[in-house]
């Protein structure tokens, strides 16, 4: 399953938008209003969890400064990725793209579509107030 954000416009460089979402403790400015507990477990892993859902630990798998971060699932029983993808429009202006993948069956896929898409675009959209 692949789900991506729409494209979020910062009035930020790629270096600082990139800085940011490196460190994982910024994660928390962008999650829901629903979120229910947000813990930093070690520099590049945090847990979060929203009203109704089981908890989700994210660990950052990947940087490739001021370009792309890739957070993967560390632990649990579903395999997935959060990508941001960063572009430099120009010196103060970058643009972000989150793309969320993962392969699950069928029945799964169809329960949590709508709301990891509703996720992705929250967090998308809390980064042109937060970032």
């Amino acid at each position: 399953m692949k789900l991506e954000s729409p494209k979020v416009t910062l009035d930020k460089s790629a270096a600082e938008t990139f800085n940011f979402l490196s460190d994982i403790k910024n994660f928390e400015k962008l999650m829901p209003e629903n979120i229910s507990k947000f813990e930093v477990l070690d520099n590049d892993k945090f847990l979060f969890a929203l009203k109704g859902m089981p908890e989700i630990v994210l660990k950052k798998k990947e940087a490739i400064p001021n370009n792309k971060i890739v957070l993967g699932a560390a632990g649990g029983k579903l395999d997935f990725a959060l990508i941001a993808h960063i572009t430099e429009i120009n010196d103060n202006t970058s643009e972000v793209k989150l793309n969320f993948e993962g392969e699950f069956n069928t029945m799964i896929a169809m329960m949590i579509k709508n709301p990891i898409k509703k996720f992705i675009e929250t967090l998308a959209t809390n980064m042109k107030t937060e970032v």
